[in-house]
């Protein structure tokens, strides 16, 4: 669906360097998760996507056209900093975007009725947007953000200022989008998110492109060969033998239950049959790194 192509971006006069030789390949209906430190280039690359600002060089296509102003249309995109009025009445907003977004009118009523539904606002209608708390007004930018069916659906941290629930029902109805065709970037900090959310990730730093891939394939480049170990009915003899011939860390020993970390190479048949010799396995488990920590591991490596 998007592409970008050895992108650069500079401000300052080529003194700030936002974006330098940055390519992706944004898979349709997929979501797509844009992740990085504060100041890493996120916010750049999609003002280059919604043409509020021009790359220095290389190119971004859509659906394999470049980059150009018809595709405004085919974009939905909510920013991190909210832009509704906050003196306007929420139906005015609606229909004012909608029809910036080329929108008939009754187009624009008939999917804002929708939306209204779907998001249970429908009492929401007429009043100003500064009567609305943060969540409330929250979910009016994201209506306005979909209202027009875009094809490509660009979002910056669209959990901020939910509640639990909320943020659940926002997640549910933008998996049903990417579901229906639509593709999504997903820009956040929250990556707790992006495991359960997103297809691929794209990890920026320093304006440079860290990693990319499938999130399961970006999990699994930084796993230690660690498992964890529950046990019962344990021989403490055999144990103590045991934790002298492997790697044993994080031991705990409570509920007549004993845990503990095992690191290992590929020897996993090797490890259960001398498990077994010592106790009851209750547990057996890879630890797969979480999007967390893989965040803050590649981050320090550089």
């Amino acid at each position: 669906m998007l592409r970008a192509n050895h992108v650069t971006k500079t401000y300052n006069a080529g003194k700030k360097l936002a974006l330098e030789d940055f390519s992706i390949e944004v898979p349709e209906a997929s979501i797509y998760g844009l992740l990085g430190p504060n100041g890493a280039g996120k916010t750049t690359f999609i003002r280059i996507i919604n043409q509020i600002t021009q790359a220095d060089s290389g190119e971004v296509f859509i659906n394999g056209q470049r980059l150009n102003p018809d595709h405004i249309r085919q974009i939905g995109y909510m920013p991190e900093e909210r832009g509704l009025y906050k003196n306007m009445s929420v139906g005015d907003q609606i229909l004012y975007f909608g029809e910036l977004k080329g929108m008939s009118k009754n187009d624009a009523l008939n999917q804002a009725k929708y939306w209204f539904e779907q998001l249970q606002i429908d009492q929401w209608w007429k009043k100003k947007l500064s009567e609305l708390s943060k969540g409330m007004a929250q979910k009016i930018q994201f209506v306005v953000t979909v209202l027009h069916r875009p094809k490509l659906l660009i979002l910056d941290e669209p959990f901020s200022g939910f509640d639990p629930v909320n943020a659940n029902l926002i997640k549910d109805e933008i998996l049903n989008l990417k579901n229906n065709g639509t593709t999504i970037i997903l820009s956040t900090h929250r990556m707790e998110s992006v495991e359960e959310m997103c297809d691929s990730v794209a990890l920026i730093d320093h304006a440079k492109k860290v990693l990319d891939g499938k999130v399961f394939d970006v999990r699994e480049q930084f796993k230690k060969n660690i498992f964890g170990v529950t046990l019962s009915e344990v021989n403490m003899e055999d144990l103590e033998i045991f934790k002298s011939q492997f790697e044993v860390n994080n031991f705990t020993e409570r509920n007549n239950l004993v845990s503990f970390d095992l690191k290992t190479g590929n020897e996993q048949n090797l490890l259960l049959n001398e498990l077994m010799k010592i106790g009851k396995i209750r547990t057996f488990d890879e630890k797969i790194p979480s999007m967390n920590e893989v965040f803050i591991n590649a981050v320090a490596r550089r």
